[in-house]
C-alpha cells in the first residue's frame, strides 16, 4: 500500500512538491478536456441547426402540396339546413339550395307476440333472404303495399340469415340477423298491449333503393311472421318508408339516397340536416393563400435567424457563434438563397415569379412580403400561384389528369401522345333475355372470376325479367366476400339486343372476367354460347416523345426521359396528340428536398456530426490512456520521494547523533 503522505520523516514539503509536479504533468489532459468541450459545443450547434432545418422542412412539406393553395371558401346563410365542403374542382358562384325532403331508412315490424323469448314454430331450420331495392307503383295503406313492384338494387348484395332450432324466438332472430351483418339492424320493442313484443328490421342504408324484400324458406310459422314481398305477400308492416333526400340547386332537381349529397354541385359535398331554403357562396380562399405565402416567408426567416446566431461574429466583444466560419453552415445558407434565386421551369404561366407576388430578399438576407402586390396577384393570377411553391402538374387536355411524380422527375413541359386507350374486361352473351322471362332453379351456383379473384356465388330461385337477372347477378358477384375484399366490382347490364353484359370496373391488362356453371341453372341460360370474356388492355403512348409504360389508365414516363417518374391518368378522349403537361416543382418542394440533403441520414450535417463524434471518441480514449500513464508517473515519483524522505531522515538522525557526540566531547574537554 502506497504511503498517503511523504516528507513526514524528513520534514521536507514533498507532498506539495509532488502535487505541483503532477499538476504540470496533467497539463495535456486539461488541453484534451478543453478540446473535447469545444467539439461538444460544435456538436450542440449542429444539433440546433439540424432542428431548425427540420422545422423548416416540415413547413415546406405542407406548403409543397398543391392542395394547400387550392382551398375554396363556402359561406352558407343558414348553416342549420346544411353544411358544405368544396374541393378545387368546384366553381365559384352563388347557389340557392331548397331542401324539401330528408333521406331515411325503411323500417319493418312484425305483428305483436306475447313473449320475446318464447319459441315460434316447429324449430325447423329456416333461411331468411334479404334483398334491397326500390318499391314502385301501387298504393300504401296502413304499412302494406298493394299493386306495387320491387326492383332489386344491383349495387347491394343479397344477405342470408339462418335460423336454427332454439334461435326461433324474437330475441333469437334478432341476434341472428345482427350477427349476420347483412345491412339490417334488428331490435325489439314493446307497445304495452296484450301482445306487446315486436321484432323490428331497419335497413342500415337510407334511400329509396334500400327498401327490403324478405323471402323465408323453412318453418311455415316464421314465414307467416317475417315474409315481406312488397309486390306480393307482406306479413310485416312498414312503419318508416325508404326515402331519398330531395332538393334543388338553382332550380335543378337533385335526388340523393343519403343526406350526404355529393356532386350536386361539381366538387361540393352537402351534408343536409333539415328541410329549408338558404343560399351558399363558393369563392376562392385568397386569405388562406395569403396565410400560406406568409407562412413560407416566416419559415425561411426563422431558419435564417438561427443560422445567423450560430455564425455571427461580434468585433467589439471579439466573440463569435459556435459555427462562425463553419463551411457547413455557410453551404446551407448559400444553397438556400441560391434555390430561391433560381427561376422555375414548367410553369403554365412562365411570367410568374416570387417577385411578381411581392416576395423578395431584404438587405439583411431575410424575405419580406409586399401585401398589396400579393393581393393584386391573387386577383389576377390566383390559379398560377400554387406552382411557385408546390409540385404542380397541369394538363392542357381535360381528359388527362396529373397523377403523381417522383424526385427524379424534372420540371418542364412535355407533349403527350396516346396510341391506345385502356379498356375494361367484359363478357357479353348472345342470348336475347328480353324475349321472355328467365327461370333460375333452386340450388343454382356459379363460379365467377373477376380480376384474378374467384368466388362461388348462389343465385336465388325464381323467375326474372332481363333487368332483374342483371341486378341479381351484379348483386351476387359484388357481394361475394372474396371479390369485395379484393376491391373488385362488376357492372351487369342488358344491351339493346337483350344480351347480358358483364364488365369489370378495373381498367388494364389485369382486368379479367369469366362466369362458369357449377350447379343448377347453367351459365349458358344467361350467356348462350359465350364461354369466355375479353380481357382489358393498358393505355399506351408517349410522354415527352419517349415511349411510356401503361398500367390500366395510368401512363408513366419511360426511362431516358426527363419526365421519368411522372404519371398521368388518361380517362378518355381520342388517339394521337393530346396536348402537353406542364410540370413544375415549386420553391417549397425544392427547399424541402434540399433540406433533406442536409439533415438526412446521409446528409451533410449527419456526416459532420459523425466525424465530430469520432473525434470526441478518440479524445476520450486518449484521455483515458493518459490518465493511466499519470497513475504510473505519480507512483514512480512517490516511490522516489519516499526513498528521498527515508534517506534524508536517516542523514538527519546521523547528524543529530554526531551533533550530540561532538557536544559531549566538547563538554568533557572543558571539564578537564
Amino acid at each position: 500500500m502506497a504511503v498517503s503522505s511523504i516528507g513526514v520523516g524528513s520534514g521536507l514539503p514533498l507532498d506539495a512538491l509532488l502535487t505541483n509536479i503532477m499538476t504540470a504533468e496533467s497539463q495535456p489532459l486539461t488541453l484534451m478536456a478543453k478540446k473535447e468541450a469545444s467539439y461538444q459545443a460544435k456538436l450542440s450547434a449542429y444539433g440546433n441547426l439540424s432542428g431548425a432545418l427540420s422545422t423548416f422542412q416540415a413547413a415546406m412539406a405542407t406548403l409543397g402540396k398543391s392542395s394547400t393553395f387550392e382551398n375554396l371558401q363556402t359561406t352558407i346563410a343558414d348553416k342549420t339546413i346544411f353544411n358544405a365542403t368544396a374541393t378545387s374542382k368546384a366553381a365559384s358562384g352563388t347557389y340557392q339550395v331548397d331542401v324539401t325532403k330528408l333521406a331515411q331508412a325503411q323500417t319493418l315490424t312484425t305483428t305483436g307476440q306475447t313473449s320475446k323469448t318464447a319459441l315460434i314454430g316447429s324449430g325447423a331450420t329456416t333461411t331468411l333472404t334479404f334483398q334491397f331495392g326500390t318499391i314502385s307503383g301501387g298504393t300504401l295503406t296502413n304499412g302494406t303495399y298493394a299493386g306495387a313492384t320491387f326492383t332489386q338494387d344491383a349495387n347491394q348484395a343479397t344477405g342470408t340469415v339462418t335460423i336454427n332450432n332454439g334461435d326461433n324466438s324474437l330475441q333469437g332472430i334478432r341476434d341472428a340477423v345482427n350477427a349476420a351483418n347483412i345491412g339490417v339492424t334488428a331490435t325489439l320493442v314493446s307497445d304495452g298491449s296484450a301482445t306487446p313484443d315486436h321484432l323490428i328490421f331497419i335497413s342500415k342504408k337510407t334511400g329509396e333503393v334500400s327498401s327490403m324484400k324478405i323471402d323465408v324458406s323453412g318453418d311455415a310459422t316464421l314465414q307467416g311472421l317475417l315474409a315481406n314481398d312488397p309486390a306480393g305477400t307482406q306479413t310485416m308492416k312498414q312503419t318508416s318508408i325508404a326515402q331519398n333526400t330531395q332538393l334543388t340547386v338553382n332550380g335543378f332537381f337533385i335526388n340523393s339516397a343519403t343526406n350526404e349529397v355529393k356532386e350536386a354541385i361539381q366538387g361540393v359535398t352537402l351534408n343536409v340536416a333539415k328541410i329549408g331554403t338558404t343560399s351558399m357562396t363558393i369563392a376562392k380562399d385568397s386569405a388562406a393563400v395569403q396565410t400560406s405565402v406568409n407562412s413560407f416567408v416566416k419559415a425561411y426567416n426563422d431558419l435564417a435567424k438561427t443560422i445567423k446566431s450560430l455564425t455571427a461574429y461580434n468585433a467589439e466583444t471579439k466573440t463569435g457563434g459556435l459555427l462562425v466560419g463553419d463551411s457547413t453552415a455557410r453551404t446551407v445558407q448559400d444553397q438556400l438563397r441560391k434555390t430561391l434565386s433560381t427561376s422555375l421551369e414548367g410553369l403554365s404561366n412562365s411570367n410568374m415569379s416570387l417577385a411578381q407576388i411581392g416576395v423578395g430578399f431584404q438587405k439583411d438576407g431575410t424575405l419580406a412580403v409586399d401585401s398589396a402586390k400579393l393581393t393584386k396577384a391573387l386577383e389576377t393570377n390566383y390559379d398560377d400561384i400554387a406552382g411557385l411553391f408546390a409540385t404542380v402538374g397541369k394538363t392542357t387536355d381535360s381528359l388527362i389528369n396529373f397523377s403523381s411524380s417522383t424526385s427524379a422527375t424534372k420540371a418542364g413541359s412535355y407533349d403527350v401522345t396516346v396510341t391506345k386507350l385502356a379498356t375494361r374486361a367484359s363478357m357479353t352473351g348472345d342470348v336475347n333475355l328480353n324475349a321472355g322471362t328467365t327461370t333460375i332453379a333452386a340450388g343454382t351456383k356459379m363460379s365467377v372470376t373477376v380480376d384474378g379473384v374467384t368466388s362461388r356465388i348462389a343465385l336465388a330461385e325464381g323467375t326474372y325479367t332481363s333487368a332483374q337477372i342483371a341486378s341479381m347477378l351484379q348483386s351476387a358477384i359484388n357481394g361475394a366476400s372474396e371479390i369485395s375484399t379484393a376491391g373488385s366490382k362488376v357492372t351487369a347490364t342488358i344491351d339493346s339486343n337483350g344480351f347480358l353484359n358483364l364488365q369489370s370496373d378495373r381498367y388494364g391488362s389485369a382486368s379479367k372476367i369469366s362466369l362458369v356453371s357449377d350447379t343448377g341453372t347453367s351459365a349458358a341460360t344467361l350467356l348462350g354460347s359465350v364461354s369466355g370474356g375479353i380481357d382489358g388492355v393498358d393505355v399506351e403512348g408517349t410522354i415527352g416523345g419517349v415511349a411510356a409504360t401503361g398500367s390500366g389508365q395510368i401512363l408513366s414516363a419511360g426511362k431516358g426521359s426527363d419526365a421519368l417518374g411522372l404519371k398521368l391518368e388518361i380517362v378518355g378522349g381520342t388517339l394521337g396528340s393530346r396536348g402537353r403537361v406542364d410540370f413544375s416543382q415549386g420553391y417549397a418542394d425544392r427547399l424541402s428536398k434540399l433540406t433533406d440533403g442536409f439533415i438526412g441520414s446521409e446528409g451533410l450535417i449527419a456526416g459532420n456530426t459523425a466525424s465530430i463524434n469520432s473525434i470526441i471518441k478518440n479524445i476520450t480514449a486518449d484521455a483515458d490512456a493518459f490518465k493511466l500513464r499519470l497513475v504510473g508517473i505519480e507512483a514512480r515519483y512517490r516511490k522516489q520521494f519516499s526513498a528521498l524522505d527515508a534517506l534524508v531522515a536517516s542523514m538527519q538522525a546521523t547528524q543529530t547523533y554526531l551533533t550530540q557526540q561532538l557536544a559531549s566531547i566538547a563538554a568533557n574537554s572543558t571539564s578537564s
